[in-house]
């Protein structure tokens, strides 16, 4: 089975969040209401992170896209007290039995990259929510915790491309098996470009970045 990874290139990323929209909408991610909006509860399993600094005319903007890391070593995995949180033998991705969950967080609280989220609310669609109900990826209750899955439902049927991969319009996003040297995933996350987050806390993310300029 392949090591799924994704590779990230800082250049080529504008910030436009299309992965956050397309991930949206292909995994059920639902809408906030004004309510929901303005406590911060709001729900991204492919958040764009925008750090600024400086004051015009002189900024600089640095943009991070954040999905989960299905981290090799996921602490995550190791606080669940029920086996909500798991690590699929077959190709190491770190996924949710949402059946399971019971909403404790201790994922949340344990996961260094702020990935995970809880459902405080059912959620909301705008009209026609039809076009924004995906069924092959099950509706969640409010109550438990949910995140990023790589869109294992496409990898599943032999799709090997999440959606947020497919909606970049800049190419910015490469996915595929970190165990197959000839695979461009493969090739960039040893270029000297690639880096990962927090690396000193040995969870073994497998999510690689580009530096910027390099």
């Amino acid at each position: 089975m392949p090591r799924w990874a994704m590779v990230i290139d800082l250049d080529k990323c504008i910030g436009c969040q299309s992965c956050t929209a397309a991930c949206r909408a292909e995994n059920n991610v639902p809408f906030v209401g004004p309510e929901q909006a303005e406590l911060g509860r709001a729900i991204f399993w492919n958040e764009v992170l925008f750090h600024i600094e400086g004051e015009f005319p002189h900024v600089k903007a640095s943009i991070i896209p954040r999905p989960c890391f299905h981290c090799e070593n996921p602490p995550c995995v190791k606080v669940c007290p029920v086996g909500a949180t798991y690590r699929r033998e077959e190709d190491g991705l770190v996924l949710q039995r949402y059946e399971r969950c019971i909403g404790c967080r201790y994922c949340t609280v344990a996961c260094p990259y702020g990935a995970r989220y809880f459902r405080w609310y059912d959620g909301e669609w705008p009209d026609g929510v039809d076009r924004y109900q995906n069924p092959d990826v099950p509706l969640r209750p409010k109550g438990i915790v949910e995140k990023c899955t790589f869109c294992v439902h496409r990898l599943d049927e032999g799709l090997p491309i999440p959606a947020c991969n497919q909606a970049c319009p800049t190419g910015a996003r490469f996915f595929g098996d970190l165990d197959d040297p000839a695979s461009e995933v493969s090739q960039l996350a040893r270029s000297p470009r690639a880096s990962r987050l927090l690396e000193d806390l040995g969870t073994e993310p497998r999510v690689f970045y580009l530096k910027e300029g390099a």
